[in-house]
Order: structure tokens, then sequence, then C-alpha cells
């Protein structure tokens, strides 16, 4: 369980950090009109967003860890996290002061965290179906489906829709990594290869990441980094919760179910009254889009 914790606590690590940089390249890229997948290659020829990618890569296999051990209410509030960091290192590195609501909000999540951390135990094995595992490759595809009308939606809602769809497409990754089938520690592997190539779980992965990573770089374009982030943050930590709870066996330590619900409230209360920390850099000459809106939500 420590283990987990600890692989948790890195990929928020990761997580926050990726998000300032990857904030930076998608504000500097051209604007595009719908959900359009040039966006992202053009983003990969920036050494910026490259390097917020390789975090999230990192981030995403620390949180693969965490999953395996930990139920998911567990690890997605503390994934919530990462914009606590994200503020933390704005404060230190690119000179974005903390307000007093910045500094409460920080220590409610910590708080939170604390909260979650006491409440945590680890994972039971729980056998999922293929059914299960369909239906969250089935739920991957809706979002993409559903991402192509949202995308065409311009400023503060198509930037809370597109973040909407970015959390929810995040929290089928957290999911989906859950029901993934074998031993995937490192020198079991090569031997479950074959078991992950006829997973349904394996594939909701693969589609749900990319749904995520192309609506949230579109809904970064479309409105404030706040608006995009706070409804991601909802949909990453919230459904894959429930998802947890109701149906793969997850259950806090026994006699503390009501600590776990006040300090996974807690997290992402606090996690999204931190989101305008996503705002990076100042405004840039004749790109009037960029300019810091702090405080909209």
């Amino acid at each position: 369980m420590l283990l987990g914790l600890l692989a948790a606590a890195g990929a928020a690590l990761c997580y926050g950090v990726s998000s300032l940089l990857e904030a930076v390249a998608a504000r500097r890229a051209d604007r595009v009109q719908g959900l359009d997948p040039r966006l992202v290659a053009r983003l990969l020829r920036s050494g910026t967003y490259l390097g917020g990618v390789g975090l999230d890569g990192l981030g995403f296999l620390l949180s693969l860890v965490a999953v395996r051990s930990l139920p998911l209410f567990v690890v997605q509030s503390v994934v919530a996290s990462f914009l606590a960091v994200t503020a933390v290192l704005g404060a230190l590195f690119l000179r974005m002061p903390l307000s007093r609501s910045d500094r409460i909000g920080i220590v409610v999540v910590v708080g939170g965290l604390v909260l979650v951390g006491l409440s945590a135990t680890e994972d039971r094995s729980v056998d999922v179906s293929d059914a299960e595992q369909w239906g969250v490759l089935g739920a991957a595809l809706l979002l993409a489906v559903a991402a192509i009308p949202l995308a065409r939606l311009t400023g503060a809602s198509g930037a809370r829709a597109l973040g909407t769809v970015a959390g929810l497409a995040f929290g089928a990754t957290a999911v989906a990594s859950r029901m993934l089938p074998g031993d995937l520690s490192p020198q079991h592997l090569l031997d479950e290869v074959g078991p992950l190539l006829r997973s349904p779980a394996a594939y909701a992965l693969a589609v749900a990441g990319v749904v995520a990573l192309l609506t949230y770089s579109v809904a970064l374009q479309r409105g404030s980094v706040t608006q995009a982030t706070a409804p991601l943050v909802v949909g990453e930590t919230v459904a894959p919760a429930l998802v947890g709870l109701l149906l793969l066996g997850d259950q806090p330590r026994p006699g503390w179910g009501v600590v776990a619900g006040v300090g996974f409230f807690l997290a992402v209360a606090g996690a999204i009254a931190l989101a305008r920390h996503g705002e990076v850099g100042p405004p840039e000459v004749g790109r009037p889009e960029t300019t810091t809106r702090s405080g909209n939500y």
C-alpha cells in the first residue's frame, strides 16, 4: 500500500510539472477549428510540449502502479493534487504569487489527502468480466464521438465542454488500467503481451488516452486554463471513483467510510479552487487569446 501511495504522489508531481509545460505549448500554437488532430502533430514539434508529454508518460506508469494496488478513489484524489503542485511551482519559478485563497486551497488539498491516506486500504482482487471491459471501451468510443460536435463550441463553453470530456477520458484510462489482465510487473510483462492484446481494456486505455490528450489540448485554446481544468479534475476523479466503488470492489478501511468521503471531497474541491494556476506566462503581444484570466470558473 505504501508503494501505491508513493507512486500516486509521484504521478501527481509529474502531472503538476507537465501541466505547466503543456499549457505553455498549447497557448503558443496556432488555434484550430474543431477537433483537429493536426494540433497534436504541431505540438509534438515543440520541445516544451514533448517534455510535458514525457512527464505525462512517467506519471501514467506511476499511476498504473498505484491503481493496481489501491482503490481508485484514493489514487484519483492524490493525482488530482497535481494542481497544488502546479500552484507551488508557479509561485517558485513563474512568479505567480499565491493569494490567500490559493494558500487555503493548498491546505484543503493536503488535509483531504491526509484523510484519504489514513482511510486507504489495499485493493481487493475482483474478477472483471469481458462485458465490463467492453463497457469501458464503449465509453471511450462514445467520448470520442461526443467530442466532435463539442469541439465546435468556442470560448468558455467550449473550454468547459472539452475539459469535461478530457476529464472523463482520463478517468476511463484509470478504470481501464485497473481492468488490465495479468501481472504487469516488469519481470512478467512479456508473458502478458498475449492477454493484453486480447483485452478490450487495453484498447479502451489507448482510445481514452488519445481522446484525453487531444480534447484537453483543444480546450486549452478555447478559454482560460481554469475553465478547461476545473471540469477535468471533476471528471477524472469522481467518475472512476464511483466505478471503483460500484463495480470493482473498492472500499476504505472498515469504519473509515465517512473519513474517506470527506477527504475525497476536500481534495477535489481544493484542486478545483487551484485550477487557475494552469494559467502560465504573460500575454503575448498580438495574441489576445493568451491573456491570463485568473479566477474564471
